[in-house]
């Protein structure tokens, strides 16, 4: 049998893969950072201590990119149709122009406004290649049960706006230690989840090796972390999120019902939209850093560093369970049964925890305030 002939084995093998490549660069990329002082210097502003790499998008879009060659090398794209083996490179493609937008700025500290037209260049490339929303599927809005076809500029437009949207709001979500890798992984694995319920097999290759890029390089991220993805890595993350939703969760090439990837990523897209409303309501720039971001306020209301990663993560995986449900994916409500058990228990663990803590503090003297690794430096 070749690889070719079991989707499943190639998306197992390409997590494996990119896992394996991003944990195994991501300390070399942090040597390396350290040798050349590419690093990011603590500040009254900023939560880290110490000086921290800010590099280590580079192992997870080596790990992306490497896990995908090495497949396409055995033979495991034999199954996908030309066009949609074009989709896939063209992701990669995109990936990697989103990820040197963000280096740049990890690099020289650009302002907003050349990283957002930079962005929107890109996307509009990535469109004309073929990744894009070529109708909306809203079947209790049109009766008859077809897509809603849009035409070119209607789709350039919603298209661009969805991959831009999304790769800022998972850049906006990295401010904890783990927090934007974390949650974007959960993504990836509801993603191939609903692609493979759909028989869109790229999408599903494309969301496995994403998956195992975010699980690699938590072995090094998550709290307390030892090196930042930085902008580049959180661009690379929203960007190939966004472009998988569209590869993947759809009845044709050019149509997608974008409740299941809004869905998945309702939580950083409603955060992302909370703060720039309330920016804007106070007359300031949507760009404007501020601590009014969901991770902020769950740190404000006495919740730790890891229990606020932790809190966000279930909330995520329960939405990824809801998405297959709408997806008719087979297991669906045993999937959610046991999504909402564990939200549910996470949180009332989580807040008798809390109540314990501040009980404790009012018997006790208060200790001294300890500065958590955090690598918010963004709106």
């Amino acid at each position: 049998m070749s690889l070719a002939a079991s989707p499943l084995v190639v998306a197992t093998l390409s997590f494996g893969l990119a896992a394996a490549v991003t944990m195994v660069l991501v300390p070399i990329v942090r040597s390396l950072g350290l040798r050349f002082e590419l690093i990011d210097q603590p500040d009254p502003r900023k939560q880290h201590n110490a000086p921290m790499v800010r590099l280590g998008g580079i192992a997870m879009v080596a790990g992306f990119g490497l896990s995908l060659s090495v497949i396409w090398l055995l033979g495991g794209f034999g199954l996908l149709a030309p066009a949609r083996d074009q989709l896939i490179w063209s992701t990669l493609a995109g990936s990697l122009c989103f990820f040197l937008i963000g280096l740049a700025d990890d690099l020289f500290d650009l302002s907003p406004w050349p990283r957002l037209a930079g962005q929107f260049a890109v996307a509009c490339v990535i469109w004309s290649q073929g990744v894009r929303i070529g109708a909306i599927d809203l079947p209790w809005v049109n009766a008859s049960g077809s897509a809603i076809v849009l035409s070119d500029s209607l789709s350039l437009l919603a298209t661009v706006i969805w991959l831009v949207g999304i790769t800022n709001a998972i850049n906006w979500l990295d401010g904890l230690d783990g927090l934007a890798a974390g949650v974007a992984g959960i993504a990836a694995v509801g993603l191939i989840s609903v692609s493979f319920s759909l028989h869109q097999v790229a999408a599903g290759f494309l969301a496995a090796a994403l998956a195992g890029c975010c699980l690699g390089f938590l072995r090094h991220n998550f709290n307390p972390a030892r090196i930042f993805m930085g902008d580049g890595g959180s661009y690379f993350l929203g960007f190939t999120l966004a472009a998988v939703s569209i590869v993947g969760p759809a009845k044709g090439l050019t149509t997608v019902s974008l409740l299941l990837p809004l869905l998945i990523l309702s939580l950083p897209l409603a955060d992302m939209s909370a703060v720039i409303m309330g920016r804007l309501r106070e007359g300031r720039s949507p760009f404007h850093p501020d601590r009014r971001h969901l991770h902020h306020r769950l740190l404000r209301a006495g919740f730790s560093h890891r229990r606020t990663v932790l809190l966000i993560y279930v909330f995520t995986q329960w939405l990824a369970a809801l998405a297959l449900v709408v997806a008719n994916a087979e297991m669906r409500f045993l999937w959610l049964a046991l999504a909402t058990a564990i939200l549910v228990a996470t949180v009332v663990i989580s807040r008798r925890q809390l109540q314990m803590e501040r009980a404790l503090t009012q018997t006790s003297p208060a200790p001294a305030a300890s500065v958590t690794s955090c690598s918010d430096r963004r709106g």
